[in-house]
């Protein structure tokens, strides 16, 4: 991936914050909002049971130490803070259709990040291969929203494996507070989910996984050479033979689901896009079936 020169840059920036800011606009018709805001509670106090107070509401351990009905009075935090974990590594530059992986990464955070920056959030953003390469703190303002889309579309994306424990233990250090935490990456090497269920003790985390059908399936074309983004490792396969054709098919579906299913089993939100396909559907979609779990429960 080429260097962008300044004013290539400052295009890039305005073309996103349009497209961004539209689908944010359609995007706060009550989703957003109703997903994420009013989530987060903090403890406030512990103060003497009142007639008609929630029962519920009540702590034992107080009760039974000092003989009297004490209750828990939580407060809902008045701002949200969203963290975006992106990975650059080399591989985002993929891309058959019109826009590389990366692109459609960027267009989607900068979506979140004005949906964040109209209901008055915070957000920071981590930018991360072998480990965290950028850091900035969370901040509220539409300047800051459009820093962060600058500083995405500026970055030149690196020849390394993209670590997600890595960049997971540095949210952990210096975010301290709950937050919204969406880790955007097409995830080629999950070795382990430890991390998200850690991270998920805390936070509320999202896995944003980006892929492209020429990864899933490979076309009969005859000899091809296949060159690893990250590595560098070259390999010439045959590509007119089914068996092949198969293999690498079934091996990319395996991987997909193994994906899926650790993310299922430490309870971490998986919002799958492709980059073929428009990621405004697939957001609503995700957002409604949040929706329908906070109500249900």
């Amino acid at each position: 991936m080429a260097e962008l020169s300044i004013a290539e840059i400052v295009r890039k920036v305005r073309k996103v914050k349009i497209v961004a800011n539209r689908s944010a606009s359609d995007l706060l018709a009550g989703q957003y909002r109703s997903v994420f805001r009013g989530q987060g509670i903090e403890f406030d106090e512990v103060r003497e049971y009142q007639p008609g107070d929630e029962i519920r509401s009540i702590d034992w351990n107080v009760t039974a130490r000092t003989g009297t009905p004490f209750i828990k009075r939580y407060i809902e935090e008045r701002e949200m803070t969203v963290m975006i974990l992106l990975d650059v590594s080399a591989s985002g530059i993929f891309g058959s259709a019109n826009q590389s992986k990366l692109d459609v990464m960027i267009e989607l955070i900068a979506v979140l990040m004005f949906s964040a920056l109209k209901n008055g959030d915070k957000v920071g953003l981590m930018l991360f291969v072998g480990e965290v390469t950028r850091y900035f703190p969370p901040r509220k303002g539409k300047s800051n929203v459009l820093r962060l889309i600058r500083e995405m579309l500026s970055v030149e994306p690196k020849a390394e494996r993209a670590n997600v424990p890595a960049v997971l233990q540095f949210l952990s250090r210096v975010q301290k507070r709950k937050a919204v935490v969406f880790v955007v990456s097409d995830f080629q090497d999950v070795q382990s989910f430890q991390p998200f269920a850690l991270s998920r003790m805390r936070h509320d985390v999202v896995a944003m996984t980006i892929a492209d059908p020429r990864e899933q399936v490979i076309p009969n074309v005859g000899f091809v050479t296949l060159r690893d983004a990250e590595t560098g490792e070259l390999i010439e396969v045959d590509s007119a033979h089914s068996a092949f054709r198969n293999w690498f098919q079934q091996e990319s579906g395996r991987r997909r689901s193994e994906l899926t299913a650790g993310l299922r089993r430490v309870g971490v939100d998986q919002l799958e896009i492709d980059t073929h396909q428009s990621y405004a559907s697939n957001l609503h979609r995700f957002f409604e079936s949040r929706e329908r779990r906070s109500r249900s429960r």
